[in-house]
């Protein structure tokens, strides 16, 4: 045999085996094609599964886009401890201040300030407006304060906790109040509602997962006589398969895009009035939204969710399609 002669089997060789992959991938073009060319032609009920699956994405997500400005407007509220100490009713000036410099000794303690009842009652008339009302009564109902401010400004909520239990149960004192208890509780209904976040997404995942699977079914049973036929003449079940999983890829980027849409006009529509709230409290918090980043990690979440709930159907509805 000669050297040409040889050289040309070795190139049809090396082209039949790049015929297999270009065929593959020639076959998966089509399919993507095709899926995409069935949900265009059954445009209007395509549209209303892409709004189910859009809707049970966007609910979570938004949850989480306000759990995370939560998050963020709380860590701005953070402000150092502080605590208020009320005095007892009964005790004195002179009390108050040999109480004072009792907490300026001590270690735990960065500084402290006395509020006497007399500044407390001038400074609750100037904010309450109630003057002539207060200017009747025949005694200073208010206690002497007394703020103090903690060494440890950063400390956590056991520290402080235990803290205040400590200045509370000093000789004269009355009640302790910890001015960072309301940022406490808002945090602790930020993680409960992160966990309520948690399982509503997931009902609402398993929701969109099923009605990617009951699309997927009817698409199925819809083309029966085709896969018989494609059975009959040897296709394999990943063949008959390709297609519909292009098309649960296609549900779930569509569902994934109206989500991604729905959360854009929803933070639009809240814009302006969050920013005038803020600019009321003289604030510069700003609303942020999914951004380019998390609507691409939505897009690809949707992908996903519509590849598996159309593999779970396929895998169960095909292999009950068989010739006879």
């Amino acid at each position: 045999m000669s050297a040409g002669a040889t050289g040309k089997g070795a190139s049809h060789d090396r082209a039949s085996w790049l015929d297999v992959p270009r065929a593959w991938l020639s076959h998966h073009w089509a399919c993507a094609v095709a899926s995409i060319r069935h949900l265009l032609h059954t445009a209007f009920t395509s549209a209303m599964t892409w709004l189910v699956i859009g809707i049970a994405l966007a609910l979570p997500v938004s949850m989480l886009i306000a759990l995370d400005n939560a998050h963020r407007f709380s860590s701005r509220l953070d402000s150092p401890v502080q605590l208020s100490l009320f005095l007892d009713p009964e005790q004195t000036l002179a009390a108050a201040w040999q109480l004072q410099q009792t907490l300026e000794e001590r270690e735990d303690v960065a500084s402290t300030r006395l509020v006497t009842k007399e500044e407390a009652l001038r400074e609750f008339q100037e904010l309450s407006g109630f003057d002539d009302i207060l200017l009747h009564l025949e005694e200073n109902p208010l206690p002497h304060l007394i703020v103090v401010s903690p060494a440890d400004p950063r400390m956590s909520a056991g520290a402080a906790a235990n803290w205040q239990s400590e200045l509370q149960a000093l000789p004269g004192a009355g009640r302790a109040i910890l001015d960072m208890e309301w940022v406490q509780r808002l945090n602790s209904l930020i993680r409960l509602s992160e966990r309520l976040v948690a399982a509503v997404g997931l009902l609402l995942t398993l929701g969109a997962l099923l009605v990617v699977g009951n699309t997927i079914r009817l698409a199925i049973e819809n083309r029966r006589q085709e896969i018989v036929v494609i059975k009959l003449v040897g296709g394999s079940n990943a063949f008959v398969r390709r297609p519909f999983l292009y098309t649960g890829v296609a549900y779930g980027l569509g569902g994934a895009l109206v989500a991604w849409l729905v959360i854009a006009a929803t933070l639009w529509q809240l814009e302006e009035p969050l920013r005038s709230l803020a600019q009321d409290y003289q604030s510069e918090f700003t609303l942020l939204g999914l951004g380019w980043k998390g609507g691409l990690s939505l897009l690809m979440a949707g992908a996903v969710l519509g590849l598996s709930g159309s593999w779970l159907s396929v895998s169960r509805h095909l292999s009950r399609i068989q010739p006879r």
